[in-house]
């Protein structure tokens, strides 16, 4: 609380200039935000400062943006959207940021504090509406209590498991007069040790792995949440485990390095899975194990001890029954690992084992004379940018040629919806992603469908000069729905085959965003070049066989090593 002070002492401000004062304090570069009447104070006061307001067109491409920032920078990412509509429109985006555990804020506008409940014009409940997908909430009814309300909200935004708070804010709390808060932000960030129980489990585990003929590692997104890479990388190499990853773990290590397996999972590579199935010790470092992971929980790892660390104490055990669990921060639990003595590496046999499946099924594809495959035009961008841009996509088959076939080097490179799954989110990440590091290549892969349901947001790269390449993937289907379909009941194409397509390149004109079109006629290689030389947002269009589907697959229910497709 403020301490008591005379009003000659400490300066008067409203709670829309406290707000502002507030993001300042946490280092916040700027928001993604949509206006209207209730949030008109905080708009006002933008207007009036040097604070930049990131304007999206539409809220739910607001909540993307922001997630997509968080997720390059390990930032936290700030959206302002209006009450009722504005707020409900974000959902989605809130969701899939509680979902992948990207760090938010969340500000809201709401009605003034005496209409409150009386269904007012554009009023919603949206406390208690966004519970489920957001770690805390908040309402400020007072405007004293604003500045110490939105420090809680970064702290808790950053701690732990990250992932989003919302702030709703009545729009006379935002027009009333406060006095300024002159205490220091709080960071967020945990800088406690290690306790001795959490060293006593880790060091459980490091006994365990003395004794293991057959260790696997598996990195999620908690890796690189935590920064913990590079750290990450120097386990594996000193112990000489082989690594697979996660969706969302992708680039902790570099895809060609030779301890790493590939992805896991549902479309993961075959040596990962077979991994998974002939180790005898698995370490889950900072992931899930979700149902894309481990398609049947009876069936998996069954000749394994398995060994999880992870910062939320929920994740342990939930899926898989581990008999090793540390509830830590994975970047000072792998401190803790790097800094012990390697007495035992793995068995050369283990490694050759790994090696061997490696080369045996591998992600490919057949060339086709007449049509360019999408996986020829992800291996180009990766060759053109040398594997060293920020990867977004969208959801659908086109993320998993990208997770099979771009070669990632580096934390935090791929931004992709995980666990909601979100359609439309590639075109506002890839927003969030170009301002997290405006020097570097932004990339979207984006299908036919995805790009649909927020092409709205082309203007924003228009009006705003992204240089983001857009690889649109159009096969005239939600493919990945439709290879569902195909698998699972008997062809029955029911309302995924799209008979009718706009035409994209009028889309492309008509926000004023460079198009071209790559055709099998093309030297991939070159024209690619020549358009990545462009500074300019521009969408590339590609039609791609109608039919080309994602092997690898595991079926739902199946064991890691029945994969369908190897040969395919």
């Amino acid at each position: 609380m403020l301490a008591k002070q005379s009003d000659g002492e400490q300066k008067r401000i409203s709670g829309a200039e406290s707000l502002i004062k507030s993001l300042n304090d946490h280092d916040v570069e700027l928001l993604f935000g949509y206006p209207g009447g209730a949030v008109l104070p905080i708009y006002d006061t933008i207007f009036t400062s040097s604070f930049t307001n990131i304007l999206t067109r539409h809220e739910q491409g607001a909540a993307h943006a922001a997630e997509g920032y968080a997720k390059v920078t390990g930032k936290t990412g700030v959206i302002l959207v209006t009450s009722g509509p504005g707020a409900s429109n974000a959902i989605t985006g809130i969701a899939d940021a509680m979902m992948d555990s990207a760090p938010m804020v969340v500000l809201t506008g709401q009605v003034g504090t005496s209409a409150i409940g009386t269904h007012a014009f554009q009023e919603l409940d949206v406390i208690s509406i966004t519970k489920a997908v957001t770690k805390a909430n908040f309402q400020v009814t007072q405007t004293s209590d604003l500045a110490r309300t939105l420090d809680k909200a970064f702290e808790i935004a950053q701690s732990g498991r990250k992932g989003p708070v919302l702030v709703d804010l009545p729009k006379d709390v935002m027009a009333s007069m406060t006095f300024e808060d002159n205490q220091p932000a709080c960071s967020g960030v945990d800088d406690s040790e290690l306790m001795a129980e959490q060293k006593n489990q880790l060091n459980a585990i490091l006994a365990k792995l003395k004794l293991a003929e057959k260790p696997l590692l598996l990195f999620g997104a908690g890796v690189g949440a935590s920064n913990a890479g590079e750290l990450a990388a120097e386990f594996a190499h000193k112990w000489q485990i082989p690594v697979v990853s996660t969706l969302l773990g992708l680039g902790i290590l570099k895809n060609d390095d030779p301890l790493f397996l590939g992805m896991g999972g549902m479309h993961g590579s075959y040596a990962s899975n077979m991994a998974f199935q002939e180790c005898d010790f698995l370490l889950n470092i900072g992931s899930r194990f979700d149902d894309r992971l481990v398609p049947n929980v009876s069936k998996f790892a069954p000749n394994a001890e398995v060994a999880h660390i992870d910062v939320d104490t929920n994740e342990i055990d939930r899926i898989v029954t581990t008999q090793y669990s540390v509830v830590a921060d994975a970047k000072k639990a792998l401190k803790y690992l790097d800094n012990a003595p390697v007495e035992k590496t793995s068995s050369q046999a283990w490694l050759q084992r790994t090696q061997d499946n490696k080369t045996k099924h591998t992600f490919h594809y057949s060339k086709d004379d007449n049509v360019l495959k999408p996986q020829e035009v992800i291996e180009a961008v990766g060759r053109v940018t040398n594997g060293e841009a920020t990867v977004v996509t969208d959801v659908g088959q086109h993320q998993m040629w990208v997770a099979q076939f771009y070669p990632f080097k580096h934390q935090r490179q791929l931004v992709t919806s995980g666990g909601l799954g979100t359609m439309g989110f590639g075109l506002p990440a890839a927003i969030g992603a170009k301002y997290a590091d405006p020097k570097k290549d932004v990339v979207l892969f984006v299908g036919d469908g995805g790009i649909q349901m927020t092409s709205e947001e082309l203007e924003v790269l228009a009006a705003e000069k992204l240089n983001i390449k857009i690889i649109l993937l159009n096969n005239r289907a939600l493919g990945m729905v439709r290879q569902w379909q195909d698998e699972f009941y008997d062809k029955r194409r029911s309302q995924t085959v799209f008979t009718h397509q706009p035409d994209f390149e009028k889309l492309a004109s008509a926000y004023g965003v460079a198009y071209y079109e790559l055709t099998k006629n093309d030297d991939l290689d070159s024209k690619l070049n020549k358009l990545f030389e462009k500074n300019e947002p521009a969408l590339i269009h590609v039609s791609i066989p109608e039919l080309e589907q994602v092997y690898p697959m595991i079926a739902p229910g199946s064991a890691n090593d029945e994969m369908m497709g190897l040969d395919k």
